[in-house]
């Protein structure tokens, strides 16, 4: 039987399928069921910092209200409420942590400087196995150049890396303008790896109310085509261990990852469409698959197909762009 273990930031995992920061970690539950049905690791939900203020204000804007109803109001809470911060999210990453065996991943979202090492130190007091970065910002600012926004991105991985022992992931957007180069200084930070990518929901419009909607859409497969070309053209060109997190739907959809370099696949849109249980499947089809092709380990083909390692390099750049061009009629 082929042999699915491997490491990811120096962590060992049974396999390279790791459940993706999603709703799934919200319930117990299904974090157990993720682990029985193969998963090798979860990255739970992230802590936002701007959720944080924004309960902080929500309960304040309560007490006063309460207060201007009946003075006597407030001054019934004793000890005086507060709100608990990042307390709750703790909690429940301690609390999922204790519930199951594999490696639990912690993610962060923050927005103040201090915040990012504050909240990192705290996750790693849960007992985490590692800390995804989850970087989400939007540039609207003419002034603001995107060498500043590179170094913003560094400088908080920096400070993050000097406070915790724990591996740090940094989770990417796909829009930097030299992703080689922002990898690469993220490797001199001390991170251990890079996710790829942070898929960003999009805003839409409703044009019979004339106002912003919001949906949770699933990835598809086909997205999955931008995260592989860069998990192969960065294969062999970093020490960072890559991981692929858009678009994976199917044993064989991993498989291409491992190909293209990858050390691990993030899943989450084909556990929530499929049920959990369809992670043995996808286990199932990838060892099936080398068996097929005589592979024994995941160290057999991680790679092969990557930039460094096909015959056409320039495959992974243009090639296919004017090819597809002149076959058009």
């Amino acid at each position: 039987m082929a042999d699915l273990s491997t490491t990811y930031m120096g962590v060992p995992l049974k396999n390279p399928v790791i459940v993706a920061a999603s709703s799934i970690s919200n319930y117990v539950d299904k974090v157990k069921k993720a682990e029985e049905t193969g998963a090798a690791a979860l990255v739970i939900r992230s802590l936002f910092e701007e959720q944080i203020h924004h309960d902080e204000m929500t309960m304040a804007d309560f007490l006063e209200r309460a207060a201007n109803i009946s003075p006597e109001i407030q001054s019934s809470f004793y000890p005086p409420v507060e709100h608990g911060g990042p307390r709750e999210h703790l909690m429940w990453v301690e609390k999922t942590r204790r519930a199951v065996n594999m490696p639990i991943f912690a993610s962060l979202n923050a927005v103040s400087p201090g915040a990012w090492t504050s909240y990192a130190k705290q996750l790693e007091e849960t007992g985490i196995a590692g800390l995804e970065i989850n970087y989400y910002i939007v540039a609207t600012d003419p002034d603001v150049p995107g060498s500043d926004l590179e170094k913003a991105l560094l400088d908080i991985v920096g400070a993050v890396v000097s406070e915790v022992s724990i591996p740090v992931s940094v989770k990417l957007s796909p829009y930097y303008t030299s992703t080689p180069h922002v990898v690469r200084e993220l490797e001199r930070r001390g991170a251990k790896a890079v996710v790829m990518f942070n898929r960003f929901l999009q805003p839409d419009i409703d044009v019979d109310d004339e106002a912003i909607t919001n949906e949770m859409a699933y990835s598809t497969p086909q997205e999955m085509k931008v995260p592989l070309r860069w998990v192969a053209l960065l294969y062999g060109r970093t020490g960072l261990d890559l991981a692929l997190n858009t678009g994976v739907h199917s044993g064989r959809d991993v498989a291409k990852a491992l190909l293209a370099g990858a050390s691990v696949v993030q899943v989450a849109s084909a556990c929530l469409q499929n049920g959990l249980p369809y992670i043995s499947t996808m286990l199932l089809d990838l060892q099936g698959w080398m068996e097929e092709k005589g592979y024994e380990s995941l160290d057999d083909f991680r790679g092969k197909v990557s930039q460094k390692n096909v015959p056409d390099a320039f495959g992974f750049e243009r090639a296919q762009y004017m090819q597809l061009l002149m076959s058009q009629q």
